[in-house]
């Protein structure tokens, strides 16, 4: 099964900019209904892409500064890394086949 981490702060370099993989994060918040639509499709994703790319998943409400200093205005939002710079990112639930093809541009 694909791994999802929990990003902070702390971790957020290591995690996602210095992966030896591309990463994806999902910037999302519980009480989002769109968020909640996006998140079996992200988990199968991970499960999908397990080894290929890295997944982590950003709570907005416990990591705010996070997501300011990545302009997160709107969420779900979606973060694409390759290399350690950001190479695309998405503001909006995306359904899997649309995933898949930011994922597959990835690689």
């Amino acid at each position: 099964m694909g791994k999802i981490v929990n990003i902070t702060e702390e971790n957020f370099e290591t995690e996602i900019l210095k992966a030896s993989i591309p990463a994806v994060v999902d910037f999302t918040a519980e009480w989002c209904t769109f968020c909640k639509l996006m998140e079996p499709v992200f988990e199968q994703a991970a499960q999908d892409y397990d080894g290929r790319v890295h997944f982590g998943v950003v709570n907005v409400d416990e990591q705010k500064k996070l997501a300011i200093s990545h302009k997160v205005a709107g969420i779900p939002a979606l973060l694409f890394y390759k290399n350690g710079v950001l190479a695309d990112r998405v503001s909006g639930a995306l359904n899997a086949e649309q995933l898949k093809k930011k994922l597959d541009a990835l690689l």
